[in-house]
C-alpha cells in the first residue's frame, strides 16, 4: 500500500462546508420559527370577526369612528377601553385596579397585536365583561379593531 499524504486542506475545506451549511439550516430554521409565531394577521383577524357579524341582519360593515367612539366613551362602572389604554392606543397604558404596565394596543406600535384569535378572544372577553357587564357583539369588536388599525405611530 502507497503512502499518502493526509490532505489537511480538503479536510479542512470539508469540515467548515459542513459548519458553514449547518449554519445556514440553523438560521433558516430558527427565522421560519419567528416568522410563524404570529400566525394571524390584524387584518385576518378583523376578516374573521367580519365573517362572525355578517350573520347579523342589518350588518353594514365596520366603522372607525364607530369604534373611537366606543373605545372612549365611558360604560358602565365608569370605565371605558382607554382607562387602562389610555386615549391613545399607541401608548403605553396602565391597569386601573392593578396598575400593570400594558403594552401599546395599536397594531402598528405593537405587531404582537391582533395575530392569535384565540387571544383576541379571551381579551374581548375578558375586557368587554369588565367594561360593559357583558360580552361586546361582532360589530362592536370589529369596530373596535378597524379603529385601532387606523392609529398611526
Amino acid at each position: 500500500m502507497p503512502f499518502r499524504p493526509l490532505n489537511l486542506t480538503s479536510k479542512f475545506l470539508e469540515q467548515s462546508m459542513l459548519r458553514v451549511f449547518f449554519a445556514f439550516c440553523f438560521v433558516v430554521a430558527n427565522g421560519l420559527t419567528v416568522q410563524t409565531a404570529f400566525a394571524e394577521t390584524p387584518l385576518e383577524i378583523l376578516a374573521a370577526i367580519n365573517a362572525e357579524a355578517s350573520g347579523i341582519p342589518g350588518f353594514q360593515g365596520f366603522s372607525a369612528t364607530r369604534g373611537e367612539s366606543f373605545f372612549k366613551t365611558k360604560h358602565s362602572h365608569s370605565l371605558s377601553c382607554s382607562t387602562c389604554h389610555t386615549e391613545n392606543p399607541a401608548a403605553q397604558g396602565k391597569h386601573s385596579e392593578t396598575d400593570k404596565l400594558i403594552k401599546p394596543l395599536a397594531p402598528a406600535v405593537n405587531e404582537e397585536r391582533f395575530t392569535d384569535m384565540k387571544k383576541v378572544k379571551k381579551w374581548f372577553k375578558r375586557n368587554c365583561n369588565d367594561v360593559l357587564d357583558r360580552e361586546c357583539t361582532p360589530q362592536e369588536k370589529g369596530d373596535v379593531l378597524t379603529y385601532l388599525l387606523t392609529v398611526k405611530k
